[in-house]
């Protein structure tokens, strides 16, 4: 059989798997997220592959898809938090930011430090446990219909913060584990032109208003998603190319277009696009986590999940509290930022390329376990707000605006 049928008989069951795995969810009234990831782990060479059964690869062509998903999640994120909004804010954006970093960040270093591990495997472990899920958060936020709602502001600003910090975090780890072209000195270097990159941006969305406008502004629907497409996807493929995050590269492209006439246009046209795509990017997620992995790392992965849950659901509420919203729609903020994803998966990715059982076995095989586990307990802390909105005192639920 010819390769290119191959691949697409692949692609087919890829989305086969991900229509089941919605319709489940669907049946059960659950967000669909922790569906694909699940998804993606039983159909994948873990699970099928290893009872005879034909299993999907992990190919380069289902890795773009995904990459794809990232792109137009965060792209969206973007849209809905233009230059000037982040500037305007960026007083509480900054402090709930902090708030983030100080708490969670420490309890990771903590962790793996308690475990004998050394600075940098526990530095490895702090960002695995500190980031969370801007993919999954978002589309999260979009299902829920919390987009609109006064929440999104500081569950949508600590993302922000969290994205620059990690960009940075990223470049920093990669020279201390693979020298950088030089310790120090690499490391310097790949922070500047983290910060050149994303700062170059800042410039383009600040005074490229009219540019992003005049692109759009044509009488056919194809045409603006290509238009779009090509912005995007090549600026996020050449921040990819430099060693930096693609997904803060799109929100920045997404808030170059947020102030134009065409945001409801856009929403619409590229909306199915967006929710394809990171449908395949969830379940990549399940089909890359090999289940007895999270089994030879249970005991500390159980302990990792019950340490960092509430710390995460702490920073979000006072974060909240920083922006003035009231103790439920702190709650929500709490329970959204619960979640951890795609970057956490990165930086163990990153760590693989150390030395140590620590970075090459045990950091990757608790990285996925606990995205996975983070991932579906987020989701379901979302989507379950109104009972942990109900233990406050004196509190029903807040009414949507």
């Amino acid at each position: 059989m010819a390769a290119g049928s191959t691949l697409l008989l692949e692609l087919g069951a890829v989305f086969a798997a991900v229509a089941v795995a919605g319709s489940v969810a669907r049946l059960v009234d659950q967000s669909v997220i922790p569906f694909y990831v699940l998804a993606g782990m039983v159909t994948g060479p873990f699970v099928l592959g290893r009872i005879g059964v034909p299993a999907i690869p992990q190919g380069e062509t289902i890795t773009l898809l995904a990459e794809l998903g990232i792109v137009l999640l965060l792209f969206f994120l973007g849209l809905e938090f233009s230059l000037d909004r982040l500037l305007e804010r960026r007083g509480p954006i900054t402090r709930a930011g902090l708030i983030d970093l100080l708490v969670n960040f420490p309890v990771g270093v903590a962790i793996g430090l308690a475990l004998g591990w050394t600075p940098i495997e526990a530095f490895v472990l702090g960002g695995i446990v500190y980031i969370s899920s801007s993919a999954i958060i978002t589309k999260s936020l979009i299902d829920l219909g919390w987009i609109a709602n006064a929440e999104s502001e500081p569950i949508l600003g600590t993302l922000v913060f969290e994205d620059l910090f990690i960009a940075i975090y990223l470049a920093v780890l990669s020279a201390l584990l693979l020298g950088g072209g030089g310790g120090l000195e690499g490391a310097l270097v790949d922070v500047g032109v983290a910060v050149g990159f994303l700062s170059a941006l800042v410039v383009v969305v600040w005074f490229g208003t009219a540019a992003f406008q005049r692109l759009l502004a044509v009488d056919s629907k194809e045409m603006t998603v290509v238009r779009t497409l090509a912005i995007t996807v090549t600026v996020a493929g050449a921040a990819l190319a430099l060693g930096i995050s693609e997904a803060v590269a799109a929100f920045f492209v997404g808030m170059g277009f947020s102030p134009t006439d065409h945001v409801h246009d856009l929403e619409q046209l590229l909306s199915p696009l967006r929710d394809v795509f990171a449908a395949v990017f969830f379940f990549w997620i399940g089909l890359g986590t090999d289940p007895a992995l999270i089994l030879a790392t249970a005991g500390l992965l159980a302990v990792t999940v019950v340490a960092t849950t509430p710390p995460k659901l702490l920073s979000g509420y006072y974060g909240a509290m920083a922006f003035d919203l009231d103790r439920r729609r702190a709650v929500r903020t709490g329970a959204a930022m619960v979640t951890r994803g795609e970057f956490s998966l990165i930086i163990a990715a990153l760590a693989a390329s150390g030395s140590g059982i620590v970075l090459t076995e045990t950091i990757p095989a608790l990285a996925v376990g606990y995205v996975l586990v983070m991932s579906i307990l987020g989701s379901v802390l979302m989507d379950q707000s109104e009972t942990l909105e109900r233990l406050l005192p004196g509190g029903e639920p807040t009414a949507d605006i």
